[in-house]
């Protein structure tokens, strides 16, 4: 029993070796490709949506025979949008072999990954991220966002502010970390266009945000603008303001227009009249196509959202970027070849939108082309392009 015991324990240390000497090396055979899904904290609204998009595109790639020959494997790990967690997310994924990755989790998390990701060498493309931070000097040499960032928001959301005379914002958000780190980005740059008149904030389990509204309407904005994650804190922000500022014009971050099973948690005409900031458009055909592709896994009556196209660029702009690299097993060589890809014809935005990243330019959308201004109808469902302003595509 001795020498037996003796035998096991030699044999587990020699495996145990084996594993840490096999840790983190990339294999020839394949391509492994890291997905940071946060699919349980409070970012999962909008990462899930991602996540499942990723994997879809990575089996639309494999249908068609891979990248140079190989079979693409998705790896995945949950990061919860948890800052703390994310760095020892990124290593998991570096253990597993992963060429690149896809962080489809919030705002905080992604910033914090940076570090972690020069570190490691691995590149990573935030397909629904908007913090300019991210893909933003410093300590972005691996870092590549694929939307348009939160100052060009502000720059649309100015530039109808100033043709609708409004002076004057209100802004209510949730509490959380990714909301917070928007907010303060988006404010300063807003503040060149508009006076806030006052940011009210609440936890995003919120039962009632009465009191926050009343606040905010107490200061009489021209118009107030929400930043949430989405969710049930986004629909019982409409439902309180269209009780108590029905006249006064909202606007809104992307994340109520990509989340449809919200809507019908609204009150009757909650939504109506709410502008958001969208990023898909009627009159680009690969958006159209996308919509089929993703129907034909999703079902025939899903409605495509613009996590669904970003997560699908950022895939194709990842593969597009291995292809050319040619060696898969050096990150390094991957994230020169992503600041290669250029012009790539875009799923999101309007029609003559194209993708590029360069090594001084980490974000993906050539121009303001990738935004839409979209007004909500009376039956709480996105209606058409908002008749008052649209951002110029120059």
């Amino acid at each position: 029993m001795r020498l037996g015991k003796a035998i096991a324990l030699a044999a587990a240390v020699v495996l145990g070796a084996g594993a840490c000497a096999s840790a983190g090396v990339i294999p020839d055979n394949e391509i492994v490709i890291g997905l940071d899904e946060d699919s349980t904290g409070p970012g999962a609204s909008y990462s899930t949506i991602a996540g499942k998009t990723v994997r879809l595109s990575v089996d639309l790639i494999n249908q068609a025979g891979g990248i140079n020959g190989k079979p693409v494997r998705l790896v995945v790990e949950n990061d919860e949008s948890s800052p703390t967690k994310t760095p020892s997310i990124i290593r998991k994924l570096v253990d597993q072999g992963a060429s690149a990755v896809i962080l489809a989790t919030g705002s905080g998390s992604v910033l914090q990954a940076k570090s972690i990701l020069e570190q490691s060498k691995i590149p990573a493309i935030a397909p629904v991220v908007l913090s300019d931070a991210f893909a933003s000097p410093p300590g972005n040499d691996y870092s590549f966002m694929i939307p348009n960032s939160l100052k060009q928001y502000a720059e649309v959301y100015c530039g109808a502010f100033e043709k609708l005379g409004y002076r004057s914002l209100g802004i209510l958000g949730d509490a959380s970390a990714s909301i917070d780190g928007i907010i303060k980005t988006l404010r300063p740059a807003l503040e060149k266009c508009a006076t806030v008149t006052a940011v009210e904030k609440a936890p995003v389990d919120a039962a009632d945000l009465t009191a926050q509204v009343s606040r905010l309407a107490e200061t009489k904005p021209d118009a107030i603008l929400v930043a949430s994650i989405g969710g049930h804190f986004e629909i019982l922000v409409h439902n309180t303001l269209s009780k108590i500022v029905p006249e006064t014009q909202r606007f809104s971050l992307a994340s109520i227009g990509n989340q449809p099973a919200s809507w019908a948690l609204a009150d009757p005409k909650a939504l109506s009249g709410m502008v958001y900031m969208g990023s898909l458009s009627a009159d680009n055909a690969r958006t159209a196509e996308l919509t089929e592709k993703v129907r034909a896994v999703k079902g025939a009556d899903y409605q495509l959202t613009a996590y669904d196209a970003q997560s699908y660029d950022a895939v194709m702009m990842l593969a597009k970027a291995i292809e050319i690299a040619g060696d898969h097993q050096d990150r390094t060589a991957v994230r020169d070849a992503l600041q290669q890809v250029s012009g790539l014809p875009s799923s999101f935005g309007q029609d003559d939108l194209t993708l590029s990243f360069s090594p001084g330019d980490h974000l993906a959308p050539d121009s303001l082309c990738g935004l839409v201004l979209i007004e909500f109808g009376d039956d709480n469902k996105p209606a058409h392009p908002w008749d008052s302003y649209q951002p110029p595509c120059g």
